[in-house]
């Protein structure tokens, strides 16, 4: 299916240029990098390819703003989120086509994406009013203690291609809110949706260099000089734990602020006595949203040995019946993988685990022809030694795994050097919660597929990474903490 005209006209009405201080420019060298579509492997547009000389523009535009930002008053700042957040929702068929063309996810999940991050934009916009700080008498009597909460300063941000709105959303907003200055690198595979976001809250008054966006195709050269240049204070990026972990050594040098939002391997856990009907429902969920390209899909399900062939059954059955297609074609419920490399690794995976003596119940392959499809796929029998057990699948494979007990679900869900999420289903009140204690994870989702909230803390430990991003927490990414010594 070609792109029609409607499709082209969302396409060509973006900018694609680089933002810096307030104007839409070519990069430095001219050079631009070409968006693909995922779901033909043709190309949708170009965009300007940003260069170490226009990071460093952007960090120089950022800094310079960054005081007379901070002391702008947290109302005005709070108003510009919500005339962002009613934008962002007055647009949503829009954004939603534009993400799906870009990244490849169905119309639905994309208009469900764009809803999650204008959300973010309101309970930011409701948060900036709200930083404060404390006083108290000493405890000797001596003196006051004051204590006070300021932005931490020029802020770097990093966001993935799975989540392209969400994720720009999720770290904007705060820093917005808390008086933050900021430089945004998106995905060189979703720059569009980012490009459109800088759009709208140049509209709803974000003055300029308050945010500047810089998208490029050497992401390491365009980084490494601003991660290390003191002008920065904070790091926030979203993606994969081995890029993580080589971004918070060269944050070490500047002793950064930072947040580090990395890999998953989730458990869902389904125990002899849950709802199957639910579990399978929530198991859809939590491994299909988004094609299964999610640091929080369920990437191992745990099944109790009693209901282990049922819940099977059931499950793939309801995975087979998925309609793979073109995700702004309507009635298609799963869309492409990102592009050709991610495909070919989530074949690796299902080659992986079957050589070892798992069994296919639905799915397992490629389909054939234009664009990065993969079949909606069930493991049984998968044997403790595969890869994907170990390995974050990042595309709509489901491999299952039996067990007996609680205390063998617990020990099999902790054995990963993962901690972002796990999915537990249960009609036990007493076991929820003390699964809900024993998983070593940063959030867990009782009885249901999905945890994403704008006002609830997002974030894992271990090699998941560190700091929340969302809720009251989130704001306090951005914010340092004061003392003033107070004499009597």
């Amino acid at each position: 299916m070609s792109i029609a005209a409607p499709e082209w006209a969302v396409i060509e009405s973006v900018r694609k240029e680089l933002l810096i201080d307030g104007d839409w420019r070519p990069a430095e060298s001219g050079h631009t990098l070409e968006v693909e579509n995922p779901a033909t492997g043709e190309p949708l547009c170009t965009v300007a390819d940003a260069g170490p000389g226009d990071a460093e523009a952007a960090l120089a535009a950022a800094d310079r703003h960054r005081h007379e930002w901070a002391a702008r008053a947290p109302r005005e700042r709070g108003e510009i989120l919500r005339r962002a957040y009613e934008e962002i929702v007055e647009r949503t068929d829009e954004l939603a086509l534009l993400m799906t063309l870009e990244m490849g996810k169905t119309l639905a999940e994309s208009k469900a994406e764009v809803a999650y991050a204008a959300d973010f934009f309101r309970w930011f916009s409701e948060e900036a009013v709200r930083i404060e700080g404390s006083y108290a008498i000493s405890p000797n009597g001596a003196g006051r203690m004051l204590t006070m909460r300021q932005p931490v300063g020029t802020c770097l941000l990093i966001t993935p291609w799975n989540f392209p709105l969400a994720m720009g959303a999720r770290k904007i907003a705060p820093a917005i809110a808390a008086g933050c200055t900021m430089v945004l690198k998106p995905a060189r595979q979703t720059p569009l949706s980012s490009f459109a976001l800088a759009e709208i809250l140049e509209g709803a008054g974000l003055p300029a260099g308050v945010l500047n966006v810089v998208c490029s195709s050497a992401a390491g050269s365009l980084i490494a000089p601003l991660i290390t240049d003191r002008r920065v204070r904070k790091v926030s990026f979203t993606g994969s734990t081995e890029v993580g972990r080589l971004l918070v050594e060269q944050s070490a040098t500047q002793l950064l602020r930072s947040s580090m939002e990395l890999g998953g391997n989730a458990p869902f856990i389904v125990f002899a006595d849950a709802d199957l009907d639910a579990a399978v429902e929530g198991a859809v969920l939590a491994k299909i949203r988004n094609g299964g390209e999610s640091c929080t899909a369920a990437n191992r399900f745990l099944v109790e040995a009693e209901v282990e062939a049922e819940f099977s059954r059931r499950f793939a059955e309801r995975l087979g019946r998925l309609r793979v297609g073109l995700g702004y074609e309507a009635g298609n419920e799963v869309g492409p993988l990102i592009d050709e490399a991610q495909l070919k690794t989530v074949e690796d995976l299902v080659a992986d685990a079957v050589a070892g003596g798992a069994k296919v119940l639905t799915g397992g392959s490629r389909i054939d022809g234009r664009g990065h499809f993969f079949r909606p796929t069930v493991l049984g029998g998968v044997p403790s030694a595969a890869r994907i057990l170990r390995e974050e699948v990042f595309g709509p494979v489901a491999p299952i795994v039996r067990f007996s007990g609680e205390e063998e679900a617990v020990r099999l869900a902790n054995d990963t050097e993962f901690g972002l999420v796990a999915f537990v289903y249960t009609q036990s009140l007493d076991r929820a919660i003390r699964v809900a204690e024993s998983v070593e994870t940063g959030m867990v989702g009782l009885n249901q597929g999905m945890v994403s909230n704008a006002a609830a803390p997002f974030g894992g430990i271990k090699s998941s990474g560190y700091g929340r991003e969302g809720g009251h927490e989130g704001l306090a990414e951005y914010l340092e903490t004061k003392y003033v010594a107070v004499a009597s």
